[in-house]
């Protein structure tokens, strides 16, 4: 990676606050751009022109990158050209004015209020494993939060006399309530499961793997496909869809787009919006359904 990629991934880290998802992606588009303008256009990255960055799409694209790749190849370099010229070190950006087709829109998968309470259901609360899976699932559907953050928990994030819990991500703080149900099992997980399971008395974690350490995203994954399987649900459930869930049910039940915003940690308003273009999907299939003339 050379100095400038290097430089504007401390950037994103340490001045956006970006995600290390995000960071991952950006780079890596600015990196494989890079390469390509070494090979074909023997020119490095601050020599780039429009019609570069434009033979590059047309290349992407007859490689069989998405849409949506190409898309993101755009926003990843247009942040970085815009980095370089607030750093002073480039007058202007060759991504200016260059847009992509249009991808077509993925709306996230979501599971219907039934199949999130047979989900929820499905850890059985007779030994240790169950407690604790039974905990993270609630926990997860009570508060809409990222995996990332989930496994990040320290035990003294949690508020359990009060009903809430405290998530820091991406240089940001909030509060999220909880439910009963999600305190009850947090209450008999964190009381009687979690002393059973750390191997190391000084360990903060909140979630435990049957090791005693930490949980991991690739742990926590094979445990949301266990249940899935299990629960016998066809969608293909991942970590995020019970935060799309989540979102989808408080907007269906009367909550505020802003509310919403907040207790999932966007940064801006329109993604959050997706969910509601969520509900209009879903009740426009229950008319075309539904109505005798349809």
């Amino acid at each position: 990676m050379n100095s400038e990629i290097a430089r504007y991934g401390k950037y994103l880290a340490e001045e956006k606050h970006s995600s290390q998802n995000t960071i991952s992606s950006y780079l890596r588009d600015v990196t494989q751009f890079s390469d390509y303008l070494e090979a074909h256009q023997d020119c490095g990255l601050r020599d780039a022109q429009p019609d570069m960055v434009r033979d590059y799409m047309s290349w992407m694209q007859g490689h069989g990158k998405s849409a949506a790749s190409v898309t993101r190849f755009l926003a990843s370099v247009k942040s970085f050209y815009n980095f370089l010229i607030a750093q002073g070190e480039l007058r202007e950006n060759p991504v200016k004015g260059i847009t992509a087709d249009r991808a077509e829109r993925k709306y996230p998968e979501i599971l219907t209020a039934k199949e999130v309470e047979l989900f929820l259901e499905q850890p059985q609360c007779v030994d240790a494993k169950g407690f604790r899976d039974h905990a993270m699932l609630e926990l997860l559907y009570a508060t809409g939060i990222r995996v990332s953050e989930l496994i990040s928990l320290e035990l003294d994030d949690v508020n359990l006399a009060a009903g809430f819990i405290r998530c820091a991500s991406r240089g940001k703080e909030r509060i999220i309530p909880l439910y009963h149900g999600a305190v009850k099992a947090l209450q008999d997980y964190v009381r009687d499961i979690r002393p059973q399971l750390v191997a190391d008395q000084e360990e903060t974690a909140l979630f435990v793997n049957m090791s005693g350490e930490r949980m991991s995203r690739q742990g926590f994954w094979k445990i949301i496909k266990h249940y899935q399987e299990k629960a016998g649900i066809q969608k293909d459930i991942t970590p995020h869809t019970l935060r799309h869930s989540f979102a989808v049910h408080l907007l269906e039940n009367g909550a505020d787009l802003r509310s919403i915003q907040e207790m999932l940690g966007h940064a801006d308003i329109s993604s959050t919006q997706i969910y509601t273009h969520v509900v209009k999907r879903q009740l426009k299939d229950v008319y075309q359904k539904a109505h005798p003339r349809a």
